[in-house]
């Protein structure tokens, strides 16, 4: 028997009651593996929640199938490390994300898949992959856009505590850069990129869309709401789910 719901009743459901959209967090490693890996599980799970999305978790390219990512609206690469994916699962990444499907990229994702171009060229973008990091330390943040989703929250600048990648590439050229270090500030050790260190960064990649953060190294930085705040709003953009801040409280962290 249909029962009618009156609207201030329906208004007042949580999010996650008409959770729809699901979002797929992979953090396979064959390299070095994060210990903050669990803790950015745990900021993830607080972010669907808000947002209302479904989370489903993968240590197996074995998920990288036509079929399994056609359910996705993003895939969340969570400080994956190593070479990882045959080239089927490949092949199936590569038209899901050009097709239209996101990409959300924390920190060591930039240290995986050396053996893939087009993960490179095209995720990354420009051959951005990491190169090397100093010491883990405070460096001056600067914002480049005002604007967009993942940083419209963070003052122009900013100090933060990091293991602070240099890269093989500057991705500037093919990229929308959101976030740059102020190299002066720290120690940037081997790989000093110099005057322009971009340090979070958004593309699109034929119809879907690619965004990354070199932010994500230690646990802490998982608890802290301008980093929280940083990721919920780069995964509702590479997820196409940008109305979802019009009904939800997107600064509560």
């Amino acid at each position: 028997m249909w029962r009618t719901v009156g609207l201030a009743a329906v208004l007042s459901l949580p999010l996650a009651a008409f959770a729809q959209e699901r979002v797929l967090v992979y953090s396979q490693t064959t390299g070095f593996r994060h210990a903050s890996i669990a803790d950015g599980i745990t900021m993830l799970r607080r972010i669907a929640a808000s947002s209302g999305i479904a989370l489903d978790f993968s240590e197996s390219g074995a998920d990288f199938t036509a079929a399994n990512l056609a359910q996705f609206r993003a895939v969340v690469w969570l400080s994956t490390t190593g070479n990882l994916l045959d080239a089927s699962q490949r092949q199936a990444y590569q038209a899901w994300l050009e097709a239209g499907g996101g990409y959300v990229g924390i920190h060591a994702a930039a240290d995986c898949s050396y053996d893939w171009p087009w993960y490179g060229d095209q995720v990354l973008g420009n051959g951005a992959w990491f190169r090397a990091h100093p010491a883990i330390q405070n460096a001056t943040v600067i914002r480049e856009d005002a604007v967009d989703l993942s940083t419209r929250h963070m003052p122009p600048s900013f100090v933060f505590n990091e293991e602070w990648y240099n890269f093989r590439a500057n991705p500037r050229p093919v990229a929308q850069v959101l976030l740059r270090l102020d190299e002066t500030s720290y120690s940037p050790g081997t790989g000093a990129m110099g005057d322009d260190h971009p340090i979070s960064w958004k593309r699109s990649v034929g119809q879907g869309r690619s965004w990354y953060t070199g932010l994500g190294h230690r646990s802490q930085t998982y608890s802290d709401p301008l980093f929280i705040s940083h990721v919920r709003g780069g995964l509702l953009w590479a997820a196409k789910l940008e109305d979802i801040v019009s009904r939800s409280d997107f600064e509560a962290f």
